[in-house]
């Protein structure tokens, strides 16, 4: 049991390096990647989990930082949009420049971590379908949908 104002210690790997900090019980994960971390390519957007701009893989799996304590990502992997393409850019970033699938880009990070996901799952057979039902978690609020799905269908025609 933590007592208030306690803090609760980590470790996590983040992008392929090792952190350990502590932080207070209630801390979204959202919040440790940009504020402790420094990683504020995920964004913050709705806070409820609706908008998936806060979206980042965990242990292989996608999930939304913004309503994931950071204390239940202890001793997990995060792979953010910084730690995507290596210092270059991933072909997912390529074929979302290449589609002009950015608009005003604050959704951009989430719908990319959600299309890494997807195409990790789904491999390079995947409908038009299949990629809207994929990002269904992620809002553009452009409405830049069309050219997000064709960078999307361009990424997993791509090998890496």
């Amino acid at each position: 049991m933590v007592k208030p104002g306690e803090k609760v210690k980590i470790k996590v790997k983040v992008n392929g390096v090792q952190y350990e900090g502590e932080v207070p019980p209630r801390k979204l994960l959202v919040h440790f990647l940009r504020d402790d971390l420094g990683l504020t390519g995920t964004k913050v957007g709705c806070d409820t989990t609706t908008c998936g701009a806060c979206t980042v893989i965990l242990n292989g799996k996608s999930v939304k930082s913004c309503t994931l304590l950071a204390v239940q990502a202890d001793g997990g992997e995060i792979l953010t949009i910084e730690g995507l393409g290596n210092g270059k850019l991933h072909r997912i970033q390529e074929a979302f420049s290449n589609n002009f699938a950015l608009q005003c880009g604050f959704c951009t990070p989430g719908m990319i971590m959600q299309t890494y996901y997807l195409l990790k799952e789904k491999g390079s057979e995947i409908s038009e379908e299949e990629i809207r039902d994929g990002l269904h978690g992620n809002i553009c609020r452009c409405t830049g949908y069309q050219n997000i799905i064709k960078a999307v269908e361009e990424a997993s025609k791509v090998r890496s």
